[in-house]
């Protein structure tokens, strides 16, 4: 083990070959003293930097190099020896530096500035546009390399240009931004993004200082943190002449056939008169004339509760001319609810056949349920409404009649507040009916995907935009086609045609599988529609592709203006012939150009439409989707067969044969009731399942006289219709809890009493549905006997929904009260807020070391000429690799290759050749042999030749090996031969006992 020791120690760390001096330190001290004075300088000089210094420790590496070049087992001599060495040396030093991280640093003085524009509703129009001039005046007067960038803010925050050299704003705003809050955090925030980090960088804000919404503490701090100070101007103003609707107050229990008295606060900057309505589920109730004082008025008004129910109030002020300057705060709005019996709201199709619900109706009212029938335009948007409903039923009705806030409102009423729900079939029900990924779809039972299905016709979809020419016309062309393909199932195509401007006419994508709607929503909201010159080119394209297509029913949808050029007759007889139908949108059509449009249509068998109503283009888009699900209906025969045991069956021991059914696909946790016996795939009849704290059933024929003939005159037909609606309606759950809530400022509070008999406590939380969809946990804390309280934030116009759940006890003697209300917020919080507030305005120009502004100030103020400039690196590591492998061939070069000066002297003519050496090959290598004999004569070697008798005389053998004048070079071969293999093996002994030694 020591004898491998030493050998590694010997070959990391060889013996001197001879004396070190101390004038063999020179070159590397010399070295040292120049690598650092270049690293030290570029790193004083700023040009570079180097992330991980501890990496030159590893320069002590240059002491090794340096032994091993001293003791000479380079095998140089002279001036190649020391380039050599500092040619090591600098190889390592180089890669030294390349392992310490090196980054070029670069400076810029160059300033960004971005102006930070206010354009929520608070900001009178007037301040804005001088706040414009102000804008455009310093934005044009900068000094050439720098930049500047405009951003508008109010509710959110958008970018109108970002920071660049040229300033190409053409006078009014692109982008529009929610104007009815401010959201300062939230534009700060974006301006300190679209800041570019390798320049010094300012934010110029010019707003009101009113914040309806966000925390600036946060953004403040980052802000200040990245050296990017905000200059303000204050927007003044202060409104004299105001009055405002406060909040209408409700009484917070009420029976029916008894007169309350609702509370309306008006609050006035000054005396005045006007008029004070109330309105009651939009009915005027109450009008008086009325006089009001500075601050706050109260004013009583009667109300008289006829009938349970939900009813809505409004409250609105109508102040003398040039007595109110603001219109908006002029109204509140409030509800109220009787708890009365239970009903069921049923919901039919528009203009539809009356017998899709007369059997159902009759059969409910018979059985003792009271019924409330409605069309689909009279389905309520608030879920609040439907407190008054036990269930709600949908039968044979599409879902384009059905409004996204409908939808939810009945998502809301299921999942919240426990309101059962049932749809019944038909052919606008289900998939046919357009409620493929609708959130009706979400609370039911049954999916319209149909993937289990093993044989199912495919339907292909083309749909052709052209630019639309109204407010918002391309976001309502993406709008309705991504709604469209919603209807589709998944293994239906979809392609979409649209008109660029820089490639023409083109797929935006081809026939493409319907369950790829997330990749393909994508594309859609990044489309880029023109205005096409010609109907022909996209039809042309889309025939090409639906001809090729399997799809068993094909159809084109075509929203345009009217204004392209017609398709030719031909190309109409294609679409004809291949069957492939073509619907036309006519939206804000150019003069009479819509016959062309009509002419499609007639002739390929498609439909025209002609919108008066951008709001009617979902409903057009989701109906043509809606003919490609008609393979979904089975018109067949078929005796329903009971799968599970259930309530609705109570009774009921035999059923007779429905006339058809819409195919589903049963969710996971769902219980199939009912099915068809006979199909392939064991389609369900009547499911239900739990959703939140309601119950939902999907019944997939229909109770009409259609494909429930059969059942219409059935004996049981009425108790299983009762018994259906009661497995899901909602059970009532008398509570003790009382809740009002209060719109104070931009708060929300909720004000909880309980009347129970027995005293307690309770833990009581509260969830808030926001009016952007979000929820808000709010924990109440007990501020008196049976009282509690809780406050969250406000976040605009709009409806809050309050669910509050009171606990107390636990294991079997817990006890759970519940209650649910709503908080109307009629408008805006900027509305509320009569005056600027500059306090909030100074404190950010503080923060940020900014400077408050006049708006007098010249382009210098802003563009201030002394500046520091900001430093940026980059990596130069492929800089260093490459210095790196230019300077490895040299070294090799150096060491390997030795240059003839005489040579080279010769060969630019400096003089003249020379006779060629004679010298033969043995003659030079017994030259060699001497040379090397002569470095390792030493005292072993004298030992040696005092051992060995039979080695000629050592001092003759050397001569003749070193060449000493007088030997003969044309001594015997055999002599010279015989000698040096004694020297040899002589050599070879001595060094075995230094090993050993």
């Amino acid at each position: 083990m020591m004898k491998i020791f030493r050998m590694m120690r010997y070959g990391l760390v060889p013996p001197s070959r001879g004396e070190v001096l101390p004038r063999n330190l020179l070159s590397v001290v010399l070295f040292a003293a120049v690598y650092g004075m270049i690293i030290l300088g570029v790193v004083m000089m700023e040009w570079v930097v180097f992330t991980w210094l501890s990496a030159f420790w590893l320069m002590l590496l240059g002491l090794w190099v340096w032994w091993i070049d001293v003791c000479g087992y380079g095998g140089l001599r002279g001036w190649r020896k020391e380039v050599v060495l500092w040619m090591r040396l600098g190889l390592l030093g180089l890669f030294v530096a390349l392992l310490a991280e090196p980054r070029m640093v670069r400076k810029d003085d160059s300033l960004s500035v971005v102006f930070l524009m206010d354009q929520s509703q608070s900001m009178r129009r007037e301040a804005v546009e001088e706040a414009k001039r102000f804008m455009v005046k310093i934005a044009n007067e900068k000094p050439e390399k720098d930049a500047v960038g405009v951003l508008t803010f109010g509710k959110g925050a958008a970018v109108e240009l970002p920071p660049a050299e040229s300033f190409m704003f053409e006078g009014e705003y692109a982008l529009g931004v929610a104007r009815d809050g401010t959201n300062l955090e939230k534009g700060l925030r974006l301006a300190g993004a679209v800041l570019p980090d390798d320049r010094p960088g300012k934010i110029v804000l010019v707003s009101d200082g009113v914040s309806t919404e966000g925390n600036l503490d946060g953004v403040l701090r980052q802000l200040k943190a990245r050296d990017v100070q905000v200059d303000v101007l204050t927007v003044d103003y202060k409104y004299d002449r105001e009055v405002l609707v406060e909040r209408l107050e409700m009484p917070r229990a009420v029976k029916m056939g008894e007169t309350y008295e609702a509370a309306g606060i008006i609050r006035a900057e000054k005396e005045g008169k006007g008029k004070l309505s109330l309105m009651e589920n939009g009915r005027v109730i109450w009008q008086d004339e009325v006089e009001y004082h500075y601050g706050k008025n109260r004013y009583n008004i009667p109300i008289y509760m006829r009938n349970p129910g939900y009813y809505t109030y409004e409250l609105t002020m109508d102040a003398g001319e040039g007595e109110d300057e603001i219109s908006e705060n002029n109204r509140a709005i409030n509800y109220l609810y009787l708890q009365g019996e239970g009903r069921v709201l049923m919901v039919v199709e528009p203009g539809g056949n009356e017998q899709d619900y007369l059997s159902v109706r009759q059969a409910l009212l018979e059985s003792d349920r009271a019924v409330e029938v409605v069309d689909a335009f009279g389905l309520p948007d608030d879920p609040l409404a439907y407190l008054m409903y036990d269930c709600v039923m949908f039968l044979n009705v599409g879902a384009e009649h059905f409004s996204g806030a409908q939808m939810g409102a009945v998502k809301e009423a299921v999942e919240r507040h426990g309101v059962g729900f049932v749809m019944v079939g038909g052919e606008n029900s289900y998939g046919p009916g357009g409620y493929n990924r609708t959130l009706v779809e979400e609370i039911l039972p049954v999916s319209m995907d149909v993937t289990q299905r093993k044989v199912l016709p495919k339907a292909a979809l083309a749909i052709v935009l052209h630019t639309c020419e109204f407010p918002d016309g391309n976001t309502w062309g993406k709008r309705i086609t991504k709604a469209a393909i919603k209807v589709l199932s998944q293994e239906d195509d979809i392609g979409v045609l649209v008109y660029d401007y820089q490639g023409g006419e083109s797929w935006l994508f081809n026939l493409t599988p319907a369950r790829n709607f997330p990749i393909l929503a994508k594309q859609i909201n990044g489309a880029q529609i023109g205005d096409m010159p010609s109907f022909a080119p996209t039809m042309r394209m889309a025939y090409q592709s639906l001809a090729k297509s399997d799809a068993s029913m094909k159809h084109v949808i075509i929203i345009s203006d009217g204004d392209p050029q017609p398709p030719s007759p031909s190309l109409l007889n294609k679409f004809m012939k291949s069957k492939i139908s073509v619907s036309t949108v006519a939206v804000f059509p150019h003069g009479n150009s819509v016959g062309v449009m009509k002419q499609i249509a007639n002739a390929t068998g498609g439909r025209f439409y002609y919108p008066k109503n951008a709001n009617l283009l979902p409903q057009i888009f989701i109906k043509e989707a809606k003919t490609l699900r008609k393979s979904m209906i089975q018109n067949k025969e078929f005796l329903p067969e009971a799968v599970y045991p259930s309530g609705v069956l109570k009774g009921i021991d035999t059923m007779p044969s429905l006339q058809g059914y819409v195919i589903t696909t049963p969710k996971g946790r769902a219980t199939t009731i009912l099915e068809v016996p006979d199909s392939e795939d064991r389609d369900p009849v009547l499911s239900e399942w739990q959703f939140g704290l309601g119950k939902t059933a999907a019944f997939t024929s229909d109770l009409s006289p259609n494909w429930g003939k059969n059942w219409v005159n059935w004996d049981s037909y009425k108790a299983f219709v009762h018994q259906m609606v009661t497995n899901v309606a909602r059970v009532k759950e008398q509570s003790n809890l009382r809740m009002q809530l209060v719109a104070d400022g931009g708060r929300g509070l909720i004000l909880i009493e309980d009347y129970s008999a027995d005293s307690r406590f309770l833990e009581v939380g509260a969830k808030v549905k926001r009016p952007d969809g979000k929820d808000e946990v709010v924990k109440l804390e007990q501020v008196g006997p049976r009282r509690y309280e809780g406050e969250f934030e406000l976040m605009g116009e709009g409806r809050y929904e309050v669910a509050v759940l009171g606990e107390t006890g636990s294991g079997e003697e817990a006890v759970e009260e519940k209650t649910y209300g709503g908080l109307m917020v009629a408008y805006s919080q900027e509305y509320l807020r009569l005056r600027s507030n500059p306090i909030t305005m100074e404190k950010i120009a503080q923060a940020t070391g900014g400077e408050v502004l006049t708006g007098e100030e010249e382009v210098e103020d802003i563009f201030e000429e002394e500046r520091e400039a900001k430093a940026r690196s980059k990596p130069v590591f492929d800089w260093f690799l490459l210095i790196l492998a230019c300077m490895i061939p040299i070294d090799v070069g150096i060491r390997r290759i030795q240059i003839d000066w005489t040579v080279i002297r010769e060969m630019i003519g400096f003089k003249k050749a020379t006779e060629v050496s004679r010298e033969t090959y043995s003659s030079l290598l017994s030259r060699k042999e001497g040379a090397r004999e002569r470095l390792y004569q030493s005292d072993s070697l004298e030992k040696a030749r005092m051992e060995q008798q039979d080695v000629p005389d050592l001092d003759e053998s050397n001569q003749v090996l070193v060449g000493v004048s007088g030997k003969d070079e044309n001594d015997d071969d055999m002599g010279t031969s015989e000698t040096m293999s004694r020297l040899a093996a002589k050599r070879r002994e001595v060094r075995d006992a230094h090993d050993k030694g």
